[in-house]
């Protein structure tokens, strides 16, 4: 077991670091963006990319998910034939896709509030080639190439950040600089890729193979496609129930919850290969439920971290001008807690998926994570109304709860794992404890000063490590 764990580390700390860097680079924009564009136009980028993260679902029809199922083991056809399959079917869905949007996009740029055509152009350029660099970035995760995986990563959004820069400062481009750039990044990775697929391309048609992707891998769609939608869903609904200004301030906090959206991200990009290629050993349900009990420890103990000081990150100077988030956009900060604790629960709701994996029960993927899109649209419209912009954190919230709750239910049916609870509700429990204090400071009620706040994070986190077992890492290793 232990050398099992120190490699799931490995690969996670391979992952997490290109992944924090990537992700910090690309966060660059955001206190970019805040701090150039008012939150009327900021606003108008958050909601063509939430329609781009819809489409995105679209445009790999599950596949990327049936590659990963059947590659690792190649049960069925070869190496080869399990690589191309799910590539040639992504490309030519994504051909289509994009062909109808090039044809429409004068009336979808109307439909989507947008403005310009040219923002439908590009993105569907943008879906397209992003699309293209789906499985060849699945197959560097499943052969544990976690470096070439991370660098390549790396490589598209500094292209992206440059440009970005390059454009808006220095060519003045405006908004059209931001699709400009996103497409430069995209078509520079494809072109990084292109050896990895050609070493990879077969055109031998396995007709059996065929159509156990297509049975894995379109009740995927909507489960992915529900996942998805609540993670972006709040962003047109917010355009529907209030203004394109309001969408611009709440995607803007909205992005900070990028903090704990890391964690989830780099651990999920190791745990997925990492629970496939265990499932049969001896011991793994063991495995995976000190997994979960560790990963729930590290992230509650950054949740607390942030909670408490949230609002001092958000006004750190920049070097030249402006903030972390630009002034205009720090009446949304507020919504930061509800979101950091719902993308916290997507982590444990990955941890949980691995038994839905490993035993091929994907059909009940897209009840459960149809259940959580469902539950987020309706909080959505009944809480928006009455509470603003934090209605909308709080669907989030619910959604991923919610997930976690039922997939918890059925993973437990099918492959029953002893999961330490009485530690991990102990975890979660001072977490709300730490979100209640927060509101308590935010709205005066209590003197919650900077001081104050060290000392709650350090007794708040030294419980978190001991629980868990992450002190010494004493949990981590059962000789």
């Amino acid at each position: 077991m232990k050398d099992k764990l120190l490699n799931l580390s490995k690969q996670t700390l391979i992952y997490g670091t290109s992944t924090i860097a990537g992700r910090f680079l690309n966060f660059i924009l955001v206190p970019f963006y805040t701090n150039v564009f008012p939150p009327s136009e900021y606003g108008i980028v958050a909601v063509l990319f939430a329609y781009i993260a819809f489409m995105n679902i679209i445009y790999s029809l599950g596949f990327e998910a049936g590659y990963f199922r059947f590659a690792s083991s190649n049960e069925i056809g070869n190496e080869k034939q399990n690589f191309s399959h799910p590539f040639f079917v992504i490309m030519l869905n994504s051909g289509l896709l994009s062909v109808l949007l090039l044809i429409f996009s004068g009336s979808l740029s109307e439909l989507t509030g947008s403005g310009n055509y040219l923002f439908i152009v590009y993105s569907a350029f943008i879906l397209f080639f992003d699309a293209l660099v789906l499985v060849p970035f699945a197959q560097l995760r499943l052969k544990n190439k976690a470096k070439l995986f991370a660098s390549i990563k790396l490589v598209n959004i500094s292209v992206n950040v440059a440009m970005n820069l390059i454009l808006v400062l220095g060519f003045k481009m405006g908004l059209i600089a931001v699709f400009i750039s996103n497409l430069t990044a995209s078509i520079v990775t494809l072109l990084i890729l292109l050896p990895v697929i050609f070493k990879n391309i077969s055109f031998e048609y396995h007709k059996e193979l065929m159509s156990e992707l297509r049975k894995f891998s379109l009740p995927y769609l909507p489960a992915a496609f529900a996942s998805m939608a609540i993670q972006v869903i709040n962003i047109p609904i917010l355009k529907y129930l209030t203004d394109i200004k309001t969408v611009g301030i709440y995607n803007a906090n909205y992005k900070l919850g990028i903090f704990m959206m890391l964690i989830v991200s780099m651990f999920e990009y190791a745990w997925r290969p990492f629970f496939l290629n265990n499932a049969k050993e001896p011991g793994a349900k063991e495995l995976f439920a000190k997994v979960m009990t560790v990963f729930t420890g590290a992230a509650s103990v950054i949740f607390i971290v942030l909670v408490f000081f949230i609002d001092d990150i958000i006004k750190i100077p920049l070097p030249f001008k402006g903030h972390i988030i630009g002034e205009k956009y720090w009446s949304g900060v507020y919504i930061v807690p509800v979101v950091l604790l719902g993308y916290l629960f997507l982590g444990i709701y990955s941890n949980l998926m691995a038994g839905i994996y490993i035993e091929k029960k994907t059909k009940f993927l897209p009840y459960i994570t149809g259940l959580g899109a469902l539950l987020n649209v309706s909080v959505s419209f009944i809480a928006v109304p009455m509470l603003g912009i934090i209605g909308g954190a709080l669907a989030m919230l619910v959604s991923y709860l919610s997930m976690a709750v039922f997939i918890y239910i059925v993973s437990q049916k099918f492959y029953p794992v002893k999961y330490e609870t009485s530690k991990i509700a102990f975890m979660i429990l001072s977490n709300l404890i730490a979100v209640f204090l927060f509101y308590l400071g935010y709205y005066g009620m209590i003197p919650f000063g900077f001081t104050l706040r060290i000392i709650l994070a350090v007794i708040f986190c030294t419980g978190l490590i001991w629980i868990s077992g992450l002190w010494k890492g004493k949990s981590l290793i059962k000789k």
